[in-house]
């Protein structure tokens, strides 16, 4: 039940990436507000649905991450936490603190990050060939 719930959130994901190729964002200014708002929209799309893949990893006996000293052991709302905080840092941040990727978790933590690196890129560039067909 789990993988599967697994699956639901790649496909998620993967549909809220290509949304930022598919939608039209009308916007009279370079800069706007809409813009903005589908940033911040794709920023905790991407950070809720890692968290619940590194969640439900960590939670079926993978290994993905070293949990916070402070987490309950076996507590589904630390888990939780520590899976938001840990997709939080990688998305938004470069290091990492008392909450650490490790085994496949790494190369799960690597894709977050590109995508968070990637991602203000694509806004930008969308927004400038949105300018210029108008």
């Amino acid at each position: 039940m789990d993988y599967a719930f697994l699956g639901v959130v790649a496909a998620v994901l993967l549909g809220s990436i290509t949304s930022l190729w598919t939608a039209r964002v009308q916007a009279t200014h370079r800069l706007s507000l809409d813009n903005l708002w589908v940033l911040v929209q794709w920023y905790l799309t991407m950070m809720l649905g890692f968290a619940m893949i590194y969640m439900i990893l960590q939670a079926n006996g993978h290994t993905v991450f070293t949990p916070s000293a402070s987490s309950a052991s076996g507590d589904r709302l630390s888990l939780f936490g520590d899976s938001l905080y840990l997709s939080g840092m990688t998305l938004l941040s470069v290091g990492y603190g008392d909450v650490t990727p490790i085994g496949v978790g790494r190369w799960i933590a690597i894709a977050e990050a590109l995508l968070g690196y990637i991602m203000p890129a694509v806004i930008v560039t969308r927004t400038v060939f949105d300018w210029d067909h108008r």
